[in-house]
Formats: C-alpha cells, structure tokens, sequence
C-alpha cells in the first residue's frame, strides 16, 4: 500500500453486500441516515429530500471531529463561532439525529476551559445523545483522565466502548494514547482483545461502524497518519459484509474502499492541513477568512435496508 491514497475504487460489488457508506469530505463530519442496511445521502442544501428519507429511516446519526476548542491562530481564530455554524446546519435538519459521534480533539490542549465550552457548544445540538471518543489532543498531561471523566462514562479501558442502534453495531476505538514512533496510532493488546470478543457474538449481516480518532489505514505514516496495529483490529471485521470506519485528525477529505471495509476522513470544524507531502510537516493551513467555510463543513447520507445504490452528495459550511 503506498503512503498516500486519495482514491481507490475497487469496483468490487461493494453496494450488493450492503456497505454502510458515510462519505466523509472537506468539513466538519457525517450525517448518517440508517435504513436498515444501505447507506443513502443528501446534502444539507436539499433539507427537503433529505427529510423525505430520513422518515422512512431507522437511523440517523452525525459524526463532527477536530473541533480543537482553545485553537486561536490565523488558521481560524474563533473555532467556537465555525462548531456552531456546524451545529446551525444540523439543527436545520428536518429530522433531528438520533445521536451524533465525535471523533476527537475537542479541544486543542486538554484544559478544563476547553473542555467545558466545548461542552456548551454541544449541548445546542438537536440530539438525544453524544458519543465520544479522544483525539491525542484530548489526552495531553494526563493521557485522557479528564477526557473519561467528562465523556467516557461506560467505557472501558482508555475509554473504547461499543453499542447497537436499530440494527447496526458501533464501535468507539481509541488509538491516541502511546502513540508510536513519529505520531502513529496504536490501539494496544488490551484493546484488540476487547474488539476481537466485542464482535464474535455479532452476525455477519450485522451492518459495523467502527469510529476513531486516527485513521484505521495508512494515509501517511511519515506523518503518522495511520494506525500501526490496526491490520489486526481490521482482521477481526472481515467476515461482515457492510464496514465503515469514520476518523478525523487529518482534516481534510480522504476515502478508501478496501475489501468489505470502506473508510473515510474529513475536515475539520477549525482548520485546513496540508496535504500529504506537500509541506514539511502537517499543521494549520491559513486561507482567506472569506473561503473558510468553504473547507468546513457536513455530509448527510441516508441508510435504507433492501436498496443497492448509494447517493453520496458533499456540501460545506459555505453553503
């Protein structure tokens, strides 16, 4: 596998097996409609066909990520005031999600402060619920104590977890503490053995979504963008016929379609990266404050069981 893979569309049958497909891109996360087993989305600009769906549906649910709350450089010097125009669109929604996944770095450096704006910022949202799980800038000075605290009650571990929602099992990994050489991710021997007993109960036509904070394939390692040890957790999905892995942490879009598992990655809610190897290292992109939005933003898609095709459309913050 090479360092960096934007694109790789196998054409391998993935919609006749079902994939849950949620297309992460350049913003600030995922609005999943799950009807059953097929994966459908709207952008947030076609409210009325997305409420349309969504009422027929079973689930829906949002992914945000990268929030960094306390980030205050020429990148983007309000974060709090791009989460909100997030948490706007989402509340536009005609129907509410069920939950919605946070995929790590609330927060740029683990304060107390942070913690809790990003806490009130939340607490707008139209949801029943918010799941968590940490970014390595959610675990400094305290490798992610505070963090569990504050979100990870029921979790196990350095705060991995998993639940069922009409039909479909999620999985919250966390691979941000003990980084490995140069960033990497690592989940750990505790942690594999959990997800490898988490999942034998389960039927191969259980429909899996797997969220992270770093991404579960190689993107780019030099970068340490990419989990050392995640082959071994990928190993233990691989009898399921409908696998997505949703990350963040590299702010910006990225999808990968590899046997029955497809991956996605997106921006994030306070500031653009580099891509890979076009800098000397990753780090906050400054563009025009009037463009800003442009490179934020959501995706909403629609699950429906019993369909084969899926319709992925991408909209930013600008819209």
């Amino acid at each position: 596998m090479g360092k960096y893979i934007e694109h790789d569309d196998a054409h391998d049958g993935v919609d006749r097996r079902g994939f849950l497909k949620c297309m992460a891109w350049a913003g600030t996360g995922a609005l999943c409609v799950l009807q059953g087993g097929v994966l459908k989305s709207f952008a947030l600009s076609d409210l009325a066909g997305y409420g349309a769906a969504a009422k027929k549906g079973e689930l829906s649910f949002v992914q945000i990520r990268d929030s960094h709350i306390g980030f205050n450089k020429p990148a983007n010097p309000d974060v709090s005031a791009t989460l909100q125009t997030a948490i706007d669109k989402i509340n536009a929604l005609p129907t509410p999600p069920a939950f919605v996944l946070h995929t790590g770095d609330l927060t740029h450096l683990s304060k107390p402060e942070e913690f809790d704006t990003l806490s009130q910022l939340l607490k707008g949202i139209k949801t029943d619920r918010i799941h968590f799980v940490p970014g390595e800038h959610d675990v400094l000075n305290d490798n992610g104590k505070q963090f569990r605290e504050r979100f990870g009650a029921g979790s196990q571990g350095e705060g991995w977890y998993s639940f069922d929602y009409q039909g479909a099992h999620f999985i919250g990994l966390v691979n941000v503490v003990n980084l490995k050489a140069g960033g990497l991710g690592n989940l750990g021997s505790e942690q594999l053995e959990w997800l490898e007993s988490d999942v034998k109960k389960l039927k191969t036509s259980t429909p899996i979504v797997v969220f992270a904070h770093i991404p579960l394939w190689s993107v780019y390692p030099d970068w340490g963008w990419g989990t050392e040890d995640s082959e071994q957790a990928l190993a233990y999905l691989k009898r399921f016929g409908s696998v997505t892995v949703l990350n963040g942490h590299i702010h910006q879009i990225m999808q990968k379609v590899e046997g029955n598992i497809t991956f996605h990655t997106a921006a994030s809610t306070a500031f653009l990266q580099p891509a890979p190897g076009t800098a000397a290292s990753p780090g906050p992109m400054k563009v025009p404050a009037e463009k800003l939005l442009g490179v934020l933003g959501l995706t909403d898609v629609n699950f429906i069981r019993g369909k084969h095709s899926l319709a992925i459309t991408d909209s930013s913050l600008a819209g």
